[in-house]
């Protein structure tokens, strides 16, 4: 007589991007007789922001994406999806190369090293007067530190403050649309901790190099971008059983006895409800409660949750016959850059990207056009956000003009206009009376809050792949103790970082 099955516990995840494949992938790599996953996703396409878009054969990526960890589970989880072959391209078509690390500010008609270095060229751009003043300001801030209450008072701290207004000041609040003085300095803490003068100076002395990566010189990245490896993870989770369902928007949550018993989504015009067991979410926390049963969320904690701020961006690929600028290398070469952050307050422009340099095989032919990503951050619904297709087309092409990245009479070959809604959590308005938000979550035993936007924290592919991992942790374990799962990317040691990118 056969033993019956046990029945699968059920699990649903809101969002396919990083976070949530990786959730659903380590349930069903670990424990597939013990689990029924369902990833149900509000787009058409996996990665989200980790996404590849492709364009007539030319491929973006989203706010650039580099693969480092120190992390050597999340090393792993890479490699067994897109193996390292080497920094020379292969004709394999599912692995990850070798890249080296460029990239300037833009900033007073100059290109500056960045990470800022101690080389002639700096001190050339510069000039004796700026030089002078740069090196005073931070030895008046080595010597007298200011509270950390503001972003601004964080970078001043680190660079002194004639530094932080050449070239963090302007850029930062193209990014945030608020001043660095309105931001917490939390922001910092996350994202350029390890960056300074300080370690420039170590650097440029001689001493061990920081392994902070803002200042690593290699990077890994998939031949055809990002999305690459997270289409792999997806096509890996569904060959597992796993179940995806794309254009499923969360639109409603449904509570018993103080847990989540089940997830309903909008899908084709008609609303479908899942069991679960457990909700894994990605999903932005102001959606997640708002999905919420009424009057089942407590009124503060529904206020700050719609009213913790994001930021939106858009990207304007350009594909063009050559760049106008030329590097600094000796041999002439184009300019070498993965990105170039835009410290100009001419230009609404904030960031270029330079697909070629990512990957040779971004581009259909890379040998006679380039294709770029002038990237402009903004506010769903304000004045940027609504231009339309062809307006930003316009707009793109003259602010590259205007800094001279393109030549006035540059061609322009081929043109698409990509739009990201919620693409960085922001550290100001609500985000202070987050802790509540969590609290009032954490009363849920089988509901996980994971990634970027299901924390509201500005975290990269790594550490949004560790809250994966730490909440399939607690499944598995029955572990009803979420610290270490909201403790992720707030350690000390810092991990990955893309630069004040995506």
């Amino acid at each position: 007589m056969s033993t019956p099955k046990t029945p699968k516990e059920t699990i649903v995840i809101v969002g396919a991007g990083p976070a949530g494949l990786t959730a659903g992938l380590e349930l069903l790599r670990t424990a597939p007789e013990r689990y029924a996953v369902t990833i149900l996703e509000e787009s058409d396409t996996v990665g989200g922001i980790s996404k590849t878009v492709n364009v007539h054969g030319n491929r973006m990526d989203m706010g650039g994406h580099r693969f480092f960890s120190k992390n050597d589970r999340v090393n792993v989880f890479w490699e067994s999806l897109c193996p390292l072959q080497g920094a020379t391209p292969s004709e394999r078509e599912n692995e990850m190369l070798l890249r080296k690390r460029v990239s300037h500010i833009f900033y007073d008609g100059k290109f500056f090293d960045y990470p800022i270095t101690l080389q002639m060229p700096t001190f050339r751009n510069l000039g004796l007067v700026r030089t002078v003043k740069a090196g005073c300001g931070y030895l008046a801030a080595a010597c007298r530190k200011r509270d950390e209450t503001s972003l601004e008072n964080f970078y001043i701290n680190r660079f002194g403050k004639p530094l932080y207004k050449m070239f963090f000041a302007d850029y930062t609040a193209k990014v945030w649309g608020r001043t660095p003085a309105e931001i917490s300095a939390d922001w910092g803490a996350q994202r350029v901790k390890g960056v300074s003068v300080k370690e420039v100076l170590k650097n440029a002395l001689g001493g061990k190099k920081s392994q902070e990566t803002s200042l690593i010189e290699q990077f890994k990245y998939p031949k055809y971008g990002p999305g690459q490896l997270w289409e792999t993870a997806a096509a890996e989770f569904q060959r597992r059983g796993g179940e995806l369902h794309f254009s499923a928007r969360v639109c409603g949550v449904q509570i018993e006895n103080g847990r989540i018993v089940s997830v309903t989504a909008e899908k084709n015009g008609e609303k479908v409800n899942y069991a679960c067991d457990a909700l894994l979410s990605s999903m932005p926390l102001c959606d997640l409660l708002a999905a919420f049963p009424e009057n089942t969320v407590p009124e503060t904690v529904q206020s700050i949750a719609a009213g913790l701020p994001y930021r939106d961006f858009v990207t304007v690929g350009l594909l063009v016959e050559k760049l106008d600028l030329r590097g600094t290398s000796a041999d002439g070469a184009l300019l070498p850059d993965c990105w170039i952050y835009v410290q100009e307050r001419a230009v609404h422009l904030g960031r270029v990207q330079i697909f070629n340099n990512w990957s040779p095989y971004m581009v259909k032919d890379g040998a006679r056009t380039v294709f770029i990503g002038a990237e402009y951050f903004c506010t769903e619904g304000d004045a940027l956000w609504v231009r339309n297709d062809r307006e930003w087309a316009q707009a793109a092409l003259a602010d590259l003009q205007k800094i001279g990245l393109i030549a006035q009479k540059a061609t322009l070959l081929d043109v698409h206009c990509e739009r990201v809604k919620k693409a960085y959590p922001a550290y100001f308005d609500t985000y202070r009376d987050l802790p509540k938000v969590v609290e009032f979550l954490n009363g849920f035993p089988n509901v996980y809050c994971i990634g970027r936007n299901g924390q509201h924290r500005y975290n990269n592919m790594d550490h949004s792949m560790l809250t994966a991992f730490e909440a399939v942790r607690c499944i598995l374990e029955h572990d009803p103790d979420k610290t270490a799962l909201w403790a992720v990317n707030s350690e000390e040691q810092y991990h990955e970082t893309k630069e004040g990118g995506a």
